[in-house]
């Protein structure tokens, strides 16, 4: 079949079989291209713990197939390859190879290297082949505070690394010279470009089998089938306008200057609308992200809403949504703002988009989840050899929020990474001077709630040599909040523990820089719960047993939270627990522990000493009377 009579003219036809071959050809290209790159990649961020994304884009840039590593990358690998487009001018040939890891234009940190294939068939070019990894080095300052651009490492502009199939020997030496592990660096490298191959070589296989206008007007009628189902979604939404907000610890400079996320979400018809409008500007810290990954926030949240496990990742679904973003807040940042912990705030973004449409879709959201990476920067000599050795360690599992019908997942990575996985300790022993002491679930950190918010998990790494440690981590204070009368989660925390000290030392606002661990030494990393669903005294009483039994909630916060009363062979008496469950909530308990005082920094000016807040810290009143006006 010829499903157009000449090149340019609309395409009116479509044949449902070829379709569904493309279809299930698509994402066969873009799994194959992620077999590739982990099998060959050298750095276990990429092999084990998946931080990557691929993927396919049609001639303009629009997504055409992801093999998603990254949700948060949703957007961005489509706007860098449209910047790429746009760079180039259509100076592109068969055997280039275009790469960049600009933090604005993919709205991630310098770490994450984008390599993309224009691929040609009879001469014209009909799409892209793509792949964003995580470097574990590209050089830049080993502290782990940051305040620009520049001090996070090497900013490659959009280049031709490969030029007609031939390599850029002098580009290739500028990144060898600007990461500390050129030859892990370099496999890394290699890695990539295979992968991107693998979907060029794939792409052009299916266009001469099927023909390029069957496969073309194939991926047209795959990506209006989405739309048309995304659309009859929104629309069985109620319609009307939806706010909420949420709050960051801080930017890690100026701690405890608690960081405002407030969202409005519209649905009106066939369409939604997110507004992203009065997200905190950007911030002085390392907590930023370029507009593409605040485009992707909303899209994210899009899908979970529309189209969670029906249908891959494609522009399609996304045609009935509308972004409002200006440019300077934490999620569309413009340089030199610091972009090392880029992936952080757009979580929360996520969740409190979430948030605000609970009260109209309370059966299509989740309470808030832990929404952290709880990452270690570990670098150090190997005793063996003295090589020097960098490992972006924890990346451990959290709690993610309770559902209408269900419980939050136990020890499952935050959504920026959702098909992330957690580093096997058995491969961190092999190849880092560590010994992964303890890593085991943390009761009672999952909210309580008729569905209990997920487990956060604890991870006890001590040091055999002598390493240097950081760890930024947020939402430590602002922990995940429950729906529906449901509680908290506990908050994630970072401590370290010193040879011989009875106590360990915590930093209460998650932030440890430039730790000096001496061998017997460990780091404690500890993920947060999600919030619970619905008033825990309405939790099946069997439920609870079973938790109470499994370890998962202590019988303290069986007693206090859920109102359990226990026998003396330590059984739940439900009549006992009825009773007291009636007690509670005429009393109005359980009360929730507050998440955040709504304490925006700057603070607005205000007249005089007398409209300060009472109840402030040290730190806040200072902050107050620098923008009081009688001060001023």
């Amino acid at each position: 079949m010829d499903a157009i009579a000449k090149k340019g003219q609309p395409r009116t036809t479509v044949d449902p079989v070829v379709t569904e071959i493309v279809r299930n050809g698509l994402i066969a290209t873009t799994e194959e291209m992620k077999t590739n790159l982990m099998r060959t990649a050298y750095n276990m961020i990429i092999y084990e713990a998946l931080d990557f994304t691929v993927g396919l884009f049609d001639a303009e840039g629009n997504t055409v197939s992801i093999g998603l590593g990254l949700p948060m990358f949703i957007r961005g690998m489509s706007e860098t390859v449209k910047a790429k487009i746009a760079h180039f001018k259509g100076d592109l040939e068969p055997g280039d190879i275009l790469l960049t890891n600009d933090a604005y234009i993919t709205g991630s940190h310098l770490n994450h290297m984008t390599f993309t294939v224009p691929i040609f068939h009879d001469g014209e070019l009909v799409g892209f082949s793509c792949c964003m990894a995580h470097w574990p080095d590209v050089g830049g300052t080993l502290s782990g505070s940051t305040t620009d651009i520049y001090s996070e490492g090497l900013q490659m502009p959009i280049v031709k690394i490969y030029r007609k199939g031939v390599i850029s020997d002098e580009l290739v030496s500028i990144i060898k010279t600007n990461v500390r592990l050129a030859d892990r660096a370099m496999g890394d490298f290699r890695a990539q470009v295979a992968a991107v191959k693998t979907g060029e070589k794939r792409f052009v296989e299916m266009l001469r089998k099927y023909g390029r206008d069957d496969v073309l007007s194939a991926i047209d009628a795959i990506m209006d089938q989405s739309e048309r189902i995304a659309r009859e979604r929104v629309a069985a939404m109620p319609d009307g306008v939806y706010e909420a907000e949420s709050f960051m610890d801080d930017d890690g400079i100026t701690v405890g200057a608690r960081v405002p996320i407030r969202v409005k979400v519209e649905i009106k018809g066939e369409r939604m609308s997110v507004d992203l409008s009065e997200v905190s500007k950007q911030v002085g810290g390392f907590y930023n992200s370029g507009a593409t990954a605040g485009m992707s926030c909303c899209q994210v949240a899009f899908k979970c809403l529309t189209s969670p496990l029906d249908m891959p990742i494609n522009e399609g679904q996304f045609r009935a949504l509308d972004i409002i973003l200006p440019p300077g807040s934490v999620v569309s940042a413009v340089k030199p703002a610091a972009m090392r912990m880029w992936m952080t705030y757009p979580m929360t973004v996520v969740d409190t988009i979430f948030k605000a449409v609970a009260p109209a879709m309370p059966d299509q959201v989740a309470a808030g989840h832990h929404a952290d990476l709880v990452v270690a920067r570990v670098n150090g000599r190997k005793a063996v050899d003295n090589s020097f050795y960098i490992y972006l360690g924890g990346l451990i599992g959290g709690g993610w929020g309770a559902k209408h019908n269900g419980d939050g997942m136990n020890a499952t990575i935050a959504m920026n990474d959702g098909d992330t996985h957690n580093g096997p300790s058995e491969q961190v022993e092999a190849k880092y001077p560590l010994l992964v002491e303890r890593y085991t679930l943390r009761p009672d950190s999952g909210g309580a709630g008729r569905h209990r918010g997920g487990l956060g998990t604890e991870q006890v790494m001590q040091a055999l040599n002598q390493i240097n440690f950081s760890s930024q981590m947020d939402r430590v204070k602002c922990r995940p909040w429950g729906l529906f009368e449901g509680l908290s989660g506990q908050g994630n925390s970072v401590a370290v523990s010193r040879a011989g000290a009875t106590e360990e030392t915590l930093f209460p606002n998650g932030k440890a820089f430039n730790q000096v661990l001496k061998p017997g030494d460990a780091y404690i990393l500890r993920s947060g719960g999600g919030g619970g669903y619905g008033s825990p005294l309405e939790r099946d009483l069997d439920r609870l047993a079973d938790d109470v039994r499994c370890g998962y909630v202590s019988r303290a916060e069986a007693e206090k939270s859920y109102g359990a009363v226990f026998t003396a062979d330590g059984r739940i008496d439900p009549a006992a627990t009825a009773k007291k469950r009636a007690e509670m909530r005429k009393d109005g308990l359980p009360i929730d522990e507050p998440i955040a005082e709504t304490l925006v920094f700057p603070p607005p000016p205000v007249q005089d000493h007398s409209q300060l807040p009472q109840k402030l810290t040290e730190e806040e009143r200072v902050a107050f009377a620098m923008n009081c006006r009688c001060c001023s």
